[in-house]
C-alpha cells in the first residue's frame, strides 16, 4: 500500500498535464454501451474520478447507477467543530446535488459501511455490486477506482470490481485513479499507461463536473479556520480532476488461479495443525452440521477433498466402510495418517491428480474456493463422473472475506447449484457458512429411503 499524506502539496498538477499531452492514449467509448453502474468508495469521487463519464453518459442517454459505499464521515477526524454523524448527513446531501448536476436521471444506492471500513466489510460491497450488476441493462460498463490508487478503501473496492466483472458475462471495467495524481511521479509513474483511456469533455460537461465538485463544500472548503478543518480537495488538488479529459485505465481481470501447493506447505510450516479443527466451537459446531446433513446412516466409499489433518476424516471413517483422504500438501496428510489408521491417504492436487474409484460420499469442505473458476468446474465434473447413482456430493464453505481464497463460499455454492443436475437435497446458509447437500438420481429424502413417505 501507498503512503502518501493528502496534506502535502503532492505532484504538480502541470507535471501530470505535460506528460498527459505526450502520451498516446486511445479514447473512451460509450457507443453500444447501455447502463454504467459506478463504484464510488466516497461521495465525491464519482465526480472527481468520472464525472465527466456519468455527464456524458447522461448527454447520451445512457442510464447511470451510483453504488456508494460510505457515507465520508471520516474526511476530517480532527474537527473541533463537526462531529462524523453531522458530516456524514452534509456529504449525503452534497452527493445527491453533485449527481444531479452530472446526470440528473441517475439513480443510486448508499450501501452504509462505516468510512474506511470497506476490508472489513468485502462482503456487503461484493453483494451490493451483484445486485446492482443484476438489475443493469446489458452490456454494463462499470467504473470502479484503480486498485493502485494508494487508499485502502480505493483498493477493495477496486478488488471487487474486479472479480464481480471477471464472474459477469457482457461486463466491462474502467478504473479511475484519485490520489495517485498526488502521490505518483510521472518521470516513473506506477500507473498502466499501456491500459489508459481517455474521455475528452466538451466545455459543457467539463462545466458540469465543476459545478458537481462545487457542491462538495465540506471537502473543497475548509469547514471553519480551525486546525483540523482544512479543506480535502483543495484548488490543487481539483486541477488534477478538472482537465479536458478524464483518464481512466481499461481492465480486463485475468482469470485468478486456484490457491498453489506451496502456499499451503508454507501454511503448514508456520502452523503444522493447520486451522484450530479440534480446539474451535467454530469447527465441532460446522463438523456435527456436517455429519448430521448426512442422507445415509453408512456409506461404502467416502472420498474428503481437502482433508487436511483428518479431523472430519476420522468422523466420516465412522460412517463409511472405507474412506480416501486427499490434500495437496504432504504436511498435514502424515498427521492425518496417524489421526486415522484406517483411512486412505493421497497427496493430489484438484482437478488434475483425480483419484480413482467410485463413490456414494464426496466431501467438500472448505476447498472449493481455493480453485479458479476453470478448476472448481473441472472439479464438479470429477465428482459427477465418479459418484454413485445413489451418491451425495456435501459442500461446506465459510462465507467470510479469506485473503487466501481465489473466490467465496457463496460463488461455490452458487457455480454447485448451477452445474449440479438435480435440486439440493440439503442448502444450510447461516452467516459463517453454507452447507449443501447434492444428491445423485437414486438419492431420495430420508423419510421415503425409511418407508416414512409414500
Amino acid at each position: 500500500m501507498v503512503s502518501f499524506d493528502h496534506r502535502e502539496p503532492g505532484t504538480d498538477p502541470a507535471a501530470w498535464s505535460a506528460f498527459l499531452d505526450g502520451a498516446e492514449v486511445s479514447p473512451v467509448e460509450l457507443d453500444g454501451v447501455r447502463s454504467v453502474v459506478v463504484v464510488a468508495p466516497h461521495p465525491d469521487d464519482e465526480t472527481l474520478g468520472a464525472g465527466g463519464l456519468i455527464a456524458s453518459a447522461a448527454d447520451a442517454g445512457v442510464p447511470v447507477h451510483v453504488l456508494l459505499l460510505t457515507r465520508g464521515e471520516r474526511s476530517h477526524p480532527d474537527s473541533p467543530t463537526t462531529t462524523a454523524a453531522e458530516l456524514a448527513g452534509v456529504r449525503d446531501d452534497e452527493f445527491a446535488a453533485a449527481l444531479t448536476v452530472l446526470h440528473p436521471g441517475a439513480t443510486a444506492t448508499s450501501v452504509g459501511i462505516p468510512d474506511g471500513a470497506t476490508r472489513e466489510h468485502r462482503d456487503a460491497v461484493t453483494a451490493a455490486l451483484r445486485s446492482a450488476l443484476a438489475d443493469a441493462a446489458r452490456p454494463t460498463l462499470v467504473v470502479a477506482p484503480w486498485r493502485g490508487d494508494g487508499h485502502r478503501d480505493h483498493r477493495i473496492a477496486g478488488e471487487v470490481a474486479e472479480e464481480a466483472v471477471a464472474a459477469t458475462t457482457d461486463v466491462s471495467l474502467l478504473a479511475y485513479p484519485i490520489w495517485a495524481w498526488h502521490w505518483d511521479d510521472p518521470s516513473a509513474s506506477a500507473q498502466p499507461w499501456e491500459r489508459a483511456r481517455a474521455l475528452r469533455l466538451t466545455d459543457a460537461v467539463l462545466a458540469r463536473k465543476r459545478a458537481a465538485l462545487d457542491a462538495y463544500r465540506s471537502q473543497t472548503r475548509p469547514l471553519s479556520s480551525a486546525a483540523g478543518d482544512e479543506a480535502i480537495v483543495d484548488d490543487r488538488h481539483a486541477a488534477h480532476h478538472l482537465r479536458t479529459s478524464e483518464v481512466l485505465f481499461a481492465v480486463a481481470p485475468a482469470p485468478a488461479a486456484s490457491r498453489s501447493r506451496e502456499s499451503f506447505d508454507a501454511h503448514y510450516a508456520r502452523k503444522p495443525e493447520g486451522w484450530d479443527f479440534e480446539g474451535s466451537w467454530y469447527e465441532r459446531r460446522k463438523r456435527a452440521v456436517t455429519l448430521a446433513a448426512l442422507p445415509r446412516e453408512r456409506f461404502r466409499s467416502a472420498l474428503e477433498l481437502g482433508c487436511a489433518t483428518g479431523v472430519l476424516t476420522a468422523a466420516l471413517a465412522e460412517r463409511a466402510d472405507a474412506v480416501l483422504g486427499t490434500d495437496i500438501s504432504a504436511a498435514p496428510l502424515a498427521q492425518a495418517e496417524r489421526r486415522v489408521p484406517t483411512a486412505r491417504f493421497v497427496q493430489a492436487a484438484l482437478p488434475e491428480e483425480w483419484p480413482a474409484g467410485r463413490w456414494d460420499l464426496v466431501v467438500m469442505s472448505e476447498v472449493g474456493y481455493y480453485l479458479s473458476a476453470a478448476d472448481l468446474d473441472a472439479t464438479i465434473d470429477r465428482v459427477l463422473a465418479s459418484l454413485d447413482d445413489d451418491g451425495v456430493l456435501v459442500a461446506c464453505h465459510w462465507r467470510h472475506p479469506d485473503d487466501e481464497a481465489v473466490s467465496s463460499g457463496d460463488v461455490v455454492d452458487a457455480r454447485l447449484a448451477e452445474l449440479w443436475p438435480r435440486p439440493a437435497l440439503v442448502r444450510h446458509v447461516e452467516e459463517d457458512f453454507v452447507l449443501s447437500v447434492l444428491p445423485g438420481p437414486a438419492v431420495t429424502s430420508v423419510g421415503r429411503a425409511e418407508g416414512l413417505v409414500r
